[in-house]
Parts: structure tokens; sequence; C-alpha cells
């Protein structure tokens, strides 16, 4: 079993989830800020200290046909880092509408009348995170 964990990059919020590939299961755990000087470090390796992640997933925030663009091209610079400073492997996930879909999702479980607030806001990047990681582990069910 490995435990994973899963970043949805963002430039002022980053989302993160731990998942395992047992189960094929991740919940998101908590969000980075992303401040003038980068991410916290120390908080990162806070994170990897209690999950003791053997990789990391980060979603690439791709067009509708694959492309890169300028987020994915950040989203790749803030993983590699990652991944170096924790020294693990990263893999890839083409994350194309998940913070949308993570978005909606939130959206629709509110009760008629209530308002999309600004903490349901931030849920929004740790479901993405989650989404992250799930669709990595449907789509490597045989290597994870």
């Amino acid at each position: 079993m490995k435990t994973l964990l899963g970043f949805d990059y963002g430039q002022r919020k980053i989302g993160v989830a731990v998942g395992q590939s047992l189960t094929g299961t991740a919940q998101g755990i908590t969000y980075l800020v992303v401040g003038k000087e980068g991410i916290d470090w120390a908080e990162l390796d806070k994170l990897a200290k209690i999950w003791r992640p053997s990789a990391i997933v980060v979603g690439l925030p791709l067009t509708s046909e694959g492309e890169e663009t300028m987020s994915s091209k950040a989203a790749r610079k803030f993983g590699n880092r990652v991944a170096n400073h924790l020294r693990l492997t990263v893999y890839w996930v083409n994350e194309y509408l998940t913070s949308q879909s993570a978005q909606h999702d939130l959206k629709s479980t509110l009760t008629q009348g209530k308002r999309f607030t600004k903490r349901k806001q931030k849920n929004r990047d740790l479901l993405a995170a989650e989404l992250i990681l799930r669709s990595y582990f449907e789509s490597n069910t045989t290597n994870s």
C-alpha cells in the first residue's frame, strides 16, 4: 500500500489531499498558502512527516485538447520543486475541469437559500486535490 499526497496547484492556494493506493481513496486535508516567497516549506515538511508519502501527484490544468497552459507550466514547476525537496517521484494528472467540478459538487450540496461562502471556496481546493488523486488511482489501478 502506498500513501500519496495530491496537490491542486493555484497561484494563491494549493489544495492538498492524501490517498491510499490500496483502497483508491483520497481525502482533502489542508491547503498551502502561496506567499511572496512561495509556499511554506516547513508546513510541507510537516505534512510529509505525518503522512510519509511514497510519491506526489500534481494536477495539470491542460486545455481541453490536452495542451500546456501558463498555469500548467507553473504547476509543473511547483511539482518538480516539491518532488526534489521531498525526494519523491511526481506523477502528473490532467486536471481539466477538476476545480470547476469540485465547485459544482460543493454548490449542489448546499441547501436552497444558502450562499457559496469563502469557507466553501477553500473546500473547493481540497475537493479538487481529492479529485486529482482519485483520477490518478483510477487511471493507475494496476500500477499503484
